[in-house]
């Protein structure tokens, strides 16, 4: 999307962790131009969901999903010049997001349903390995003295 990635987050954030519907009903109402582009973006979602529960006959209950995760990362930035007086010029950038919506579906006492494996785009934490030992530092040879070099004479 042609739009900054901080201006998107801040409409991001009004959705995350919220029902289908009640996202969707916060994008409609909210003033911000991204909000119609992310809007598009939900129900597009919505509707993938739609069609993994009927066509690939999976069990997915639409009245259960939220929004788990909405993201806005920073995408390749269009460098410009604008002509400025004298012969001058000022550079701008103009920025891109690449916005991301993840669904997830609750139970109906509010628990989220548990995977076995990760959905497609999450990461999965790995076990930190144990600290390495660090190796006993050398002694060194002594700095050698630089040549001091002749100074500049001023100029009148």
């Amino acid at each position: 999307m042609r739009v900054s990635p901080q201006k998107a987050r801040l409409v991001l954030n009004l959705i995350k962790g919220r029902r289908v519907e009640e996202a969707r009903n916060t994008l409609a109402f909210t003033k911000k131009r991204v909000a119609a582009t992310v809007g598009k973006l939900l129900q597009s979602a919505i509707d993938n969901a739609n069609f993994l529960s009927t066509e690939k006959g999976l069990d997915v209950d639409l009245d259960n999903l939220y929004v788990k995760q909405a993201i806005a990362n920073d995408g390749p930035r269009m460098k410009r010049i604008r002509p400025a007086p004298m012969g001058r010029a000022y550079h701008y950038v103009r920025r891109i997001a690449h916005i991301e919506i993840v669904l997830a579906e609750r139970n109906r006492n509010g628990v989220p349903v548990t995977a076995t494996a990760p959905a497609a785009g999450e990461k999965v934490a790995k076990a930190a390995a144990p600290p390495k030992p660090k190796a006993k530092a050398k002694a060194k040879a002594p700095a050698k003295k630089k040549a001091v070099g002749k100074k500049a004479t001023a100029k009148k």
